[in-house]
Parts: structure tokens; sequence; C-alpha cells
């Protein structure tokens, strides 16, 4: 007797929706703030205090963007080949009008450096001096103010030159750049092993404290701060980019419309400055928590140690990163798993500070990422769990092609929709089609997610809304004022927090707003 093949069913899941002023709703951030405002907005307008660092120049072309950020930025006219109505992009009709706060560009706490110091110490050949070197610029100038000015800073915004992302990332080349003599040769990538001499007590290696960080000024300068304030970096480039030429008379790189930048800007700075993130979901359920694990080789460690780290995010949309202990997590090329102790340990930290800020245990505790557990593992987390707390562990992975979905018309699959393989296991487009934008903003056919319930301590979840949490978190980066991401939050900072986590100036502490890693 032969059996009919079964069919996969496929949903559609509908557009989150998220909650602005007064309690109003819209799926498009962008709308939302511009009809109703920030959903936890002051009832008055908020100064923001900011610190600009930046050559002169760099500061001026702050200053002049500062303006235009309040003034309001309209979308520029279609170009040749593109469609008269463009839903994607939207006017910025200022600072105030849409976020509620402002600042004066002229009165923000200026700390103006050099040039060709910068430039100077780019060109050292030892590539984590001059890393070192360059940001050392920039953060003993925030803290020489902070010794000397009584004035708080709110964020403290880095107005960075061509030559510094050009030659001070960790993939940077510095090809055909002349480069001078430092205390480190130019092939040292370690701290120089000296048994005899660390063993006398008064042997200084805070020389090469510079080794313990991975060649990269935006991590430098992030680790460093994250005891001080909310940073965020603009390229010269990106708030002036027709001061920046070729010989042809363009802009030498292509940027955002200057409306999509205002917007993203906008974002991040009320985000950074202010007590609440500027949307919601709206429709999460209440005592869920979401967990996103973080694991990241620690740089030129001699035992070969992982760090970890957990990011919580909440129905208001905000986040908390805890780090846990550094250890012999990596089991595999591609696996890591904690130790019983180091699991419990931090899964109670996390609890305790959600039952601190909600009054309660969360009844629900979901731990996104990219690996499986194992059994040792799984059982310290369900022990670190109350009673009350169902813990449920979620694999999120992209694929790469391994299956396409094609429907009838000039677009692809509509975002939201699933493909349900059991029921723990299902394909899921958080990119595709989005009828209300009427476009879909990507280069080829997008391709799912891949979704598996792992392990549960009581009840598995439904997998339907396993999958719409999963688009809810989706439309919570504050970093930008996209309609969506193609990740959820919980996975999609991963790796920029683990990379800030293991730089040698990233001191140990209790858990952090996740603002401080954006």
């Amino acid at each position: 007797m032969k059996f009919r093949e079964p069919s996969l069913a496929i949903e559609h899941l509908d557009e989150p929706e998220l909650e602005f002023r007064f309690g109003q709703r819209s799926r498009h951030p962008k709308d939302g703030l511009f009809l109703y405002g920030p959903h936890a907005a002051a009832r008055r307008i908020s100064d923001v205090r900011i610190g600009v660092v930046g050559t002169p120049s760099g500061i001026k072309h702050f200053r002049e963007w500062g303006k235009r950020l309040l003034r309001g930025i309209p979308v520029p006219p279609p170009g040749p080949g593109e469609k008269k109505d463009r839903l994607h992009l939207a006017d910025f009709a200022g600072l105030e009008e849409t976020f509620g706060i402002t600042f004066d560009p002229e009165a923000c706490s200026e700390l103006s450096i050099k040039l060709e110091d910068i430039d100077r110490a780019t060109r050292i050949e030892n590539k984590h001096e001059a890393v070192d070197a360059v940001a050392r610029i920039y953060i003993d100038r925030v803290r020489k103010f902070l010794r000397n000015d009584e004035r708080s800073i709110e964020i403290w915004l880095f107005i960075v030159p061509e030559i510094v992302y050009e030659r001070c990332r960790s993939e940077s080349k510095r090809s055909g750049l002349e480069l001078t003599k430092g205390e480190a040769s130019r092939r040292q990538k370690t701290r120089a092993i000296l048994p005899l001499f660390e063993a006398l007590p008064d042997f200084d290696t805070s020389r090469e404290d510079f080794f313990d960080d991975v060649p990269d000024f935006r991590r430098r300068i992030k680790a460093e701060f994250l005891s001080i304030a909310p940073t965020q970096m603009l390229r010269e480039t990106t708030i002036a980019p027709d001061s920046f030429l070729n010989k042809a008379g363009y802009p030498i790189r292509k940027t955002q419309d200057a409306a999509t930048v205002a917007w993203n800007l906008a974002t991040g700075l009320y985000y950074k400055s202010q007590p609440k993130p500027p949307w919601r979901l709206s429709e999460i359920r209440p005592g869920v928590c979401y967990i996103g694990m973080v694991y990241k080789n620690l740089p030129n460690n001699r035992d070969n140690h992982v760090c970890c780290a957990a990011q919580m995010f909440l129905t208001e949309g905000d986040g908390v990163v805890f780090r846990g202990a550094n250890g012999p997590w990596k089991t595999d090329e591609y696996e890591y798993h904690l130790s019983p102790e180091a699991a419990e340990a931090l899964l109670t930290t996390v609890i305790e500070t959600y039952t601190e800020m909600h009054g309660a245990p969360p009844k629900e505790l979901f731990i996104h990422g990219q690996a499986s557990f194992n059994d040792a593992e799984w059982d310290a987390f369900c022990r670190a769990a109350p009673p009350g707390t169902n813990v449920i562990g979620v694999r999120i992975n992209s694929t790469s092609g391994d299956v396409k979905l094609f429907r009838n018309g000039d677009y692809p699959v509509i975002r939201g929709t699933s493909l349900l393989l059991n029921d723990r296991n299902a394909y899921l487009w958080t990119s595709g089609y989005v009828p209300q934008l009427d476009t879909y903003i990507g280069p080829e056919t997008p391709n799912p997610l891949l979704v598996t319930i792992l392990r549960w301590k009581q009840s598995r979840p439904e997998m339907i809304s396993v999958l719409n949490d999963i688009m809810g978190l989706t439309k919570i980066n504050y970093n930008s004022c996209n309609f969506n991401d193609g990740l959820p939050v919980t996975v999609r900072f991963a790796k920029m927090v683990g990379d800030i986590l293991v730089m040698g100036s990233a001191k140990e502490g209790g858990p952090q707003p996740f603002k401080f890693y954006l």
C-alpha cells in the first residue's frame, strides 16, 4: 500500500505592531514616531547633553549637520529608473517634532584634536600599537574633560576622519603607507613572554596592554566607554559627503540619502540618551524574557579561553548585557558549552536582575542561540530557574540558499512567511516583500532562518508562538529606524557584543545597558 506523502504547512504571520505615545500603534517606526512620538516621551522637550570629539573640520561638519537635524531633511527626488512613490523612504520632520528632544549644535561640549596627531599615530608600524595610540588621543581628551569639567554628558559623539576608518580596523592593510618605528616590532601580535622578568614584583607589563585588544578603533572606544557613557561613531563622510569629492566631482563613498541618515542618527541619539527606547512591541506576552547567548574567543589567551555573555531583552524593547565567566567553553570548532557552575551562575544573575526590575521572575525565559545545549549545561539552566519559570532553548540559524520559496508576481516571498517542517522545526522568512512598503529591500531572493525548538523545562511552546516572537524581535533594533531587520535582536548583535567584551580594555563588571554596545 502506498501512502500519500505529507504536505508541509505554510503559514503567514502578521506584521508585529509597535507602540508609541498615548498607546498608539503602527507597524512602521517612522510612521509611529512622525504621527505620535516616542512611547515614553516626556511632556516637555528634553535637552540632550552631547559631547563631540573630532578634528576642527569634523566638529564643524557636525555643527552644520546638527542644524539640518533640527530643521528637518526631505527625501531627495527619485533618480533615473526609480519609482515615483518610494514608500520605504520618509522625510525627516526634525528632531523636536519627531522625537521630542533637542540640543544646541553651537553649545555642545566640543573636544578638538589635531588631524596631524591622528595621522602620525596611524603610521606606527605595529598595528596594535597604532590603533591604541589613535584611540588614546580620543580617550585621553575625554578623560581630561571629565577631570576638569563638571558638566555631565549623556552621549559622546566621535566624529571620525576617513584615515581612522581606513587604517584602524582589524582588517585594515595599510598598504603603501609610510610607517614609523614604535615601541613594538611590526610583526609582534602578542605580549612578549618573559617568565624570568614577569616574576619580579616591580616588573611593569602595562607597556604591552594594547596586545590584549583587537586592533580595531571602534571596539577599543566602545570597550573603554562601558564605564563612562554611551557613544556614537560618525564618519565625516557620512554627515558631510559633499565635502569629500573624487576627481570626477562625486562623493568618495556612496551613503544613504540624508533623510535616512537623519532618521538613523536621531533614533540612536534618543535611545542612548533617554530612559526608555523610542518604541516597544505592543503585543508581547507578559512575563516573557528573551536571552541571546554570546561566545567569543579571547584574543591572545594562552589557555584558549572563551568569553561568554547573555543579552536580555524585555517587553519594553531595551536590553541588558551580562558578562559570564571566562573559561574553556569551546568544545569543538563550532560548539561552545558552559560548565554547569558557569551556566547556573550566569542564568541566576539574569533572573535576579529581571526580578529586581519586575518584582517577580519571568514566566517564560527563551534562550536564543546559534548552537545547541548539552545535558549538563541545560540541567544547570533549569536549576537556576525558579519552579514557575519555563526555560526554552531555541536555535536560530541563517541559511544560504538551502531552501528557496518562490511566488507569482514581481516580488519575492512575503516577509512573515513560514514553512513548518514539524512541531519543532520551521523556516521563517524575516526578509522579503513588504506590502506596506510595496517593495523588497534586498539584492537577491531572500533566504529564511531555520528555527529549532531544542529543549524546554516544563512544556514545549507552540512553534507559531516562537516564530511570532522572533518576528517581533526583528523590529527593535534601535541602532536604525528601519521597518525591520533580518535577524532578531537576540542574535543580530551577538557578534558585536562579543567583540567588545573580549577586549582587554573592557573592564569586568555587573549588568550593563545594551545601549553602551551599539
